[in-house]
């Protein structure tokens, strides 16, 4: 008896491969679906890094009260002695808000490492504090903004320190007019009648007692974003974003509703004065003798987180109109208004 095995036995089965079009297709089809996937995976990101940045600011929120609990006034600004302008480079100034709150964020252990340095500064212009300012701090930091790691800022004369100035994302709010208002003052916004008290909560060795929030603590905002400088091209670097560094732009925003600044993450090309700054996208200035105007800035969609007097966090949009805008940097302005929900 003669078997006959089939040709397919005989020979092996072989498999049919992709031809060049099915390949092509193939790829096509994955290209399209990674285009529609990336954008949902970027705003899941920006998402999350956007709640981070608000924890940073409920964090830096509890900080400034629990500092107000211990001294019954929030932190200044930035402290300067006698006739020091802190503006001037070649002036001496002091320790900033960041610096004094830091045993409250759980830092007390690089404030201990200059604790004499920072409480004596008042009294003996003692230097040796800006020891600690090129350290990193992640509670300082937005993870939106890329610009704010391993990138510090080594300015010149007084504005220089022994490490550089690590960078940070968040501000005191110094008010929406002059950076050397130390009490209060007026001016009548665009677009409104009524005058707006220029002063904020957080000033030039001022900080505000809660209670003394004349218009409320929920409506007054008491802490920012900003966003870090960029590198420079020359031999300073743009100083925006120093976190322990008391100037406008570096960790204070103030003027923002005045002249040629009048909202947050304002486009106009020179709307922060600042001594040492390089224009990058979205945050244009003007490179001036002293630095003297910053408004909030940062790299979320749409608009800036804040923290309010009270310790609540909200989103406040770039298109808030700039008399509201004012009335929420000020602490004494008598105005009512609405975020929104």
């Amino acid at each position: 008896m003669v078997f006959h095995v089939p040709n397919s036995f005989a020979h092996g089965t072989r498999s049919r491969g992709f031809t060049l079009i099915e390949l092509l297709v193939v790829i096509a089809i994955i290209a399209i679906l990674i285009g529609l996937l990336l954008p949902a995976v970027q705003k899941v990101r920006e998402a999350a890094a956007r709640m981070s940045c608000q924890n940073n600011l409920k964090q830096l929120g509890l900080a400034c009260h629990a500092y107000h609990d211990a001294n019954d006034k929030l932190p200044p600004a930035v402290q300067v002695r006698g006739s020091v302008t802190p503006s001037n480079t070649n002036h001496n100034f002091g320790p900033n808000w960041a610096v004094l709150i830091l045993p409250y964020v759980e830092q007390g252990n690089l404030f201990n490492q200059n604790s004499t340095a920072i409480n004596s500064y008042l009294s003996d212009g003692n230097t040796a504090w800006k020891a600690i300012a090129g350290t990193d701090v992640k509670v300082y930091k937005c993870p939106s903004d890329a610009a704010s790691s391993g990138n510090t800022y080594n300015g010149t004369g007084s504005y220089a320190a022994p490490n550089g100035w690590a960078r940070g994302n968040y501000a005191a709010n110094a008010g929406p007019l002059d950076w050397s208002m130390r009490t209060s003052g007026s001016v009548i916004p665009n677009g409104s009648a009524t005058s707006v008290g220029g002063a904020g909560p957080l000033r030039i060795n001022f900080g505000q007692g809660l209670n003394r929030f004349q218009d409320g603590t929920s409506n007054t905002m008491m802490i920012a974003e900003i966003r870090a400088g960029q590198l420079g091209t020359g031999a300073t670097r743009d100083q925006r974003g120093s976190w322990a560094l008391g100037q406008p732009g570096s960790s204070i925003i103030v003027q923002y509703s005045d002249k040629d600044c009048l909202g947050p993450n304002d486009t106009t090309p020179a709307s922060d004065d600042i001594v040492d700054c390089e224009p990058f996208a979205g945050a244009g200035c003007c490179k001036c003798p002293g630095s003297f105007q910053a408004t909030a800035r940062s790299l979320h969609t749409g608009g800036v987180n804040v923290c309010l007097g009270d310790g609540s966090v909200r989103f406040i949009s770039n298109t808030i109109s700039q008399p509201v805008w004012a009335y929420l940097g000020s602490t004494e302005d008598g105005q009512t208004f609405s975020l929104g929900n």
